[in-house]
């Protein structure tokens, strides 16, 4: 619920979510968490106090954000890893194809990255995630792929197709600097394959195991995906976002930008 310029993380999240035709959206929280089922829920007595101040374009977008899709929530009870998160999820998915998006990580854009990956995972039917290129400096921060062009692809040199995956290498032990970003389009195969991953350090299974699993039997694509990405969960990521995403306001964008060189930096 941090705010990045004038909206909550997690409201970037859910908005890529509706510009990708997304309608249902599900939302694995934790305890403490009921701030964010409270944001996206209808807000009757907000919107008539806005409205009875004649605020009425504040109490439109107020009621916009509980129309974005249909929420439906489920609790993570321990913080046993992303794939422990996905798996608390698998009876509301169900047996259909779904995506996860990290609730930390923001790709702002016209074409939204998800889309992309959804695009890709109806032409084929075979899991894709999305990567990004990164200093090798900087590459034991991220999941890395092991992967080769898709000479099939028309676009070979943005779809890969993964061979392994390895989680938080050394720079000098990565198998290339493609970084997993945090949006993922997979099969419900993958809930069988969480099932059989060994929980690993502080009991916490690992979205990425599961990943190689998918990789070797069934299949699964990389999307060097068009667009930008912020890691707000990281203290240096979040003050770019702030900063970038605010020049982009176009209420404010100008302006800030004037601010900004205004400054003896």
């Amino acid at each position: 619920m941090l705010p990045v310029v004038d909206k909550p993380l997690v409201q970037y999240v859910i908005e890529e979510c509706a510009a990708s035709r997304i309608e249902n959206v599900i939302i694995v929280t934790g305890r403490g968490k009921n701030a964010i089922e409270d944001h996206f829920d209808y807000s009757p007595e907000l919107e008539q106090f806005l409205e009875s101040r004649g605020k009425k374009e504040q109490a439109e977008m107020v009621r916009a954000i509980s129309n974005l899709a249909h929420f439906s929530y489920t609790r993570q009870k321990d913080p046993l890893g992303l794939g422990h998160a996905v798996l608390a999820a698998r009876e509301l998915v169900g047996d259909e194809a779904f995506a996860v998006l990290l609730g930390d990580v923001i790709i702002p854009g016209s074409n939204p990255a998800t889309r992309q990956l959804m695009d890709i995972y109806e032409e084929t039917g075979i899991g894709v995630i999305a990567v990004e290129t990164v200093p090798r400096e900087r590459i034991h921060l991220y999941g890395v792929i092991d992967a080769a062009p898709e000479r099939r692809s028309k676009s070979p040199d943005r779809l890969l197709r993964i061979s392994d995956l390895v989680e938080k290498p050394k720079a000098e032990q990565a198998p290339s600097n493609y970084a997993v970003t945090g949006r993922y389009v997979l099969p419900p195969k993958i809930f069988d394959y969480l099932d059989q991953v060994q929980p690993g350090s502080g009991g916490e299974i690992q979205l990425t195991d599961a990943l190689r699993m998918l990789a070797k039997n069934e299949g699964l694509y990389a999307l060097v995906y068009e667009g930008q990405s912020y890691d707000a969960g990281d203290k240096l990521g979040f003050l770019k976002a702030n900063v970038e995403l605010a020049l982009q306001n176009p209420e404010f964008g100008d302006a800030f930008r004037a601010y900004l060189r205004e400054l003896k930096l």
